[in-house]
């Protein structure tokens, strides 16, 4: 029997390598999109292999973090108390995306958090298809024991990561997503 489809509007996964994308990354309180929230969103709209534009807000979750995601992404509950109201940011994240595909690293985990509240908040859906840089790692490089972000990052020399936040994040997934793209085109 299947189950029902929690996210029936999602976008697909794609196998194409485009070079006009937006490469988004959160940060959370947890790894629950039911019982966590988004603390932060950042984007990178990139046309045609070159960064045109970011966006990058904090959200005001009117609680204090947990300790751990703090000493992971350098957020204060100082940050958070002056970021904006969620619906808010997530509004101007939805304008700034469009209908553009979307990359990411493990890129699931942002998409399905991101989906789930603009439905409960906004009654929007966030349904844009989406390239997984992780699933291309995997593929691409079956030998490497792990293919977290990081993995990725010392394996193809790109810059140590500075803190864990998300536009960060995104600058360093796009670098990593052109390196694999490179090492593609030599392989045919």
């Amino acid at each position: 029997m299947n189950k029902p489809n929690p996210r029936p509007l999602k976008g697909r996964p794609l196998k194409t390598l485009p070079d006009s994308f937006v490469c988004l990354d959160i940060e959370t309180t947890g790894l629950s999109p039911v019982y966590d929230d988004i603390i932060e969103v950042s984007a990178l709209r990139v046309e045609n292999g070159a960064t045109a534009e970011s966006f990058s807000e904090i959200i005001n979750i009117h609680r204090p973090l947990p300790p751990f995601i703090t000493s992971l992404t350098g957020i204060t509950d100082a940050m958070i108390a002056g970021g904006s109201e969620a619906e808010d940011v997530l509004a101007r994240f939805l304008d700034f995306t469009g209908d553009s595909v979307i990359l990411g690293h493990n890129v699931n985990f942002d998409i399905n958090f991101l989906y789930d509240n603009c439905m409960a908040r906004l009654g929007a859906v966030f349904g844009n298809n989406y390239v997984d840089t992780l699933k291309i790692a995997r593929r691409l490089l079956p030998g490497l024991p792990h293919h977290r972000l990081d993995d990725l990052m010392r394996y193809y020399g790109v810059r140590p990561r500075a803190q864990h936040r998300a536009l960060n994040d995104c600058e360093l997934t796009v670098a990593c997503y052109y390196n694999m793209k490179e090492e593609m085109a030599y392989e045919h």
